[in-house]
Order: structure tokens, then sequence, then C-alpha cells
């Protein structure tokens, strides 16, 4: 390499010389050996060892914060049970997130969330007296990670809420109004999820879509507008659930489908025996996992007895799993 070429090569180092012939200056950051300037030794070397190292500190420091924050288990999959025993919080944790108990509060362990990584979910399950808004406000106050609450449970069936479409409207205003309060007075988002509709008992109302189509226009009739409904949850007791979801999508809202199982009783069709109960759950959860406008979805039920449609998830023994319980939370996602 010629003194001209090198000295180019090395322009940002500062080399400077004259013609091959005359002195040589070299710049700062080198020295002169023979007729060339080269680098000083300890300068390049160190500089690049630092930025190296610091890509690297940072390149795994976001790769570990990500593989902390992927989830380790469906955040979909949920049970509708009364979970208060301990083991069998622990026994559902491997594949459960969250449970709800047709109630505002629960009887599990003060920390049974954040112990077992499951969320529970409140209740208004419809008639309520004002002392449980409060109550569900205090609740909700203590519980900063849930902003959802459930709402009007079955209201199409004379044996649950039992609720005409008309008189609903009443209700669903009050759920209107807590929400508000939630935001005016603490800066909370809370969610409504309902009317939980299913196919139902009552005399006129019996498809779930008659009845929402009746409140909607009650509701319009009443107060002008549509009533605030976040999600929409839907129950289910037999084959198609996907085609049930589909009818509802009309609607334009997601879906919780806050109670599902096979209880089918038709000669040929019936589910007699728990491994047809194991088949109708998978596909059960493969439709909820597999739409993406079902957000949650809960098995009913933990323990039952007797159990003639063989769906509890438990044994007997607190903790431990049914074969069908075991496959619950084994279900891909």
């Amino acid at each position: 390499m010629t003194l001209i070429s090198f000295c180019i090569s090395l322009l940002l180092t500062g080399c400077d010389s004259e013609a091959p012939g005359s002195t040589l200056t070299c710049g700062e950051g080198t020295h002169q050996e023979g007729d060339t300037c080269v680098p000083d030794v300890d300068d390049t070397p160190d500089s690049e060892d630092t930025s190296d190292s610091e890509d690297t500190s940072d390149s795994e420091d976001t790769s570990d914060s990500e593989d902390k924050a992927k989830p380790t288990k469906s955040p979909k999959r949920g049970i509708a049970y009364d979970l208060r025993d301990t083991s069998d919080l622990a026994a559902l944790s491997p594949g459960v997130s969250w449970w709800y108990n047709w109630y505002f509060k629960s009887d599990a362990p003060a920390d049974s969330e954040s112990a077992h990584d499951m969320q529970f979910v409140p209740m208004l399950w419809g008639y309520n007296a004002e002392s449980d808004y409060g109550e569900l406000a205090s609740w909700l106050l203590a519980h900063p990670e849930t902003n959802d609450v459930l709402v009007m449970n079955e209201p199409n069936l004379v044996n649950q809420a039992n609720m005409t479409p008309s008189a609903a409207v009443a209700h669903w205003l009050r759920y209107e109004q807590f929400q508000t309060a939630m935001l005016e007075e603490h800066g909370r988002s809370i969610r409504l999820i309902g009317p939980a509709m299913t196919w139902g008992t009552m005399d006129g109302y019996a498809d779930p879509v008659d009845w929402l189509d009746a409140f909607y226009a009650a509701f319009n009739a009443s107060e002008g507008r549509d009533p605030v409904i976040d999600v929409l949850a839907f129950h289910w007791y037999d084959y198609g659930l996907d085609d049930q979801l589909s009818r509802l999508e009309p609607y334009g809202k997601p879906f919780w489908v806050t109670e599902m199982a096979n209880w089918h009783t038709e000669d040929g069709w019936t589910i007699d025996t728990a491994e047809k109960q194991l088949e109708t759950m998978k596909d059960m959860v493969g439709v909820c996992e597999s739409r993406d406008d079902v957000e949650r979805y809960a098995w009913f039920i933990g323990r039952w007895d007797p159990d003639p449609h063989f769906t509890s998830l438990f044994e007997d023994s607190p903790g431990e799993l049914t074969a069908l319980g075991a496959a619950y939370l084994q279900e891909p996602w």
C-alpha cells in the first residue's frame, strides 16, 4: 500500500502526510512506524468491544422481557364454579386463567388470584339490591386489575333472572349508572359483560335473538339509543356452538361464552358417557380458541353430584381432576 492510499484509508483518524520523501507528521490517534502512520493500538478495539457488549446486553434484555410477557396458558380459558379450596385452585392453575361464581365477590383465599395466576370476575346476577352496587364498587377498587363485570344471568329463563325485555331496561340503566359512576368518581373504565343469553323457557322469548331484538327495541323506545353492551355473554349446552355464536354476530359485539357443556339427550346423540363429553369439550374449546370474537369462555362446572352428563372437572376429593378436567387444561390454544 502506498503512503497516499494508506492515509486516505486513515482519513478519519487524522493521518496527515506530505509527498513521499518529505518529513512525515502523524495526526492525533496515530503514530509513525517507519515511513507510514498507523493507528494507536489501544483506541479502536476498546471502542468496538464496548459497543458489541452493549448491543448484546440490550438484545438479551429485550428477549428476556418478551419471554416473561408470553402467557403460559390460554388467557381465554375459565371455569364457571365457586372456587374456594386452595387445592382446587392449584389443580386448575396450569391451564385456567379466570373464574366466576355468579356473585360479586369470592370466598376464595385473599391471595388466590396472585398465587395461582387466575382472575376472579364478579357478577351482578339480576335484581341486585343497592347495597350490592356499593360492595361491588369497593371490591373493584381493591382489585384494580379487574375491569369487567358480568351482568344479568339468563333473563329468558323463568328459573333464572326471568326478565322480559321491557322489564330488563330499568335494570340495564342501573348497570350503566354504575359504570358511569366508576369512571367519573374513580377513573375506572368498567365493561359490562352481558346479558348472558341462552335458549330459554320464557313464553315468546325462548330464542335468544328474539329476546335481544325486543330488548334493543324497548331500550330505544325508552332512551332513544341502544343499551351499552360491551361484550355479549352466551350459554350453550348442546352441539353446534359455532353456529349459535354466528347467529349473534349481527349485534356487533365480542363474546364471552360463560357457561358451556353438552347435555344433549336425543336418541343417538345423547351425552351419556365421560368419553362423549370429553370429545364435545374438545370441539367447544376449539371453537372458542379459534374465533377472534370470543374473548373468554368458561366450562360448566367444577364439581357436581349427581353429574348425569359427566361435566365435572373435579373428582370428589379436593384438587383431584377428572379425565375431563385434565384434558381441559391441556387443550391447544
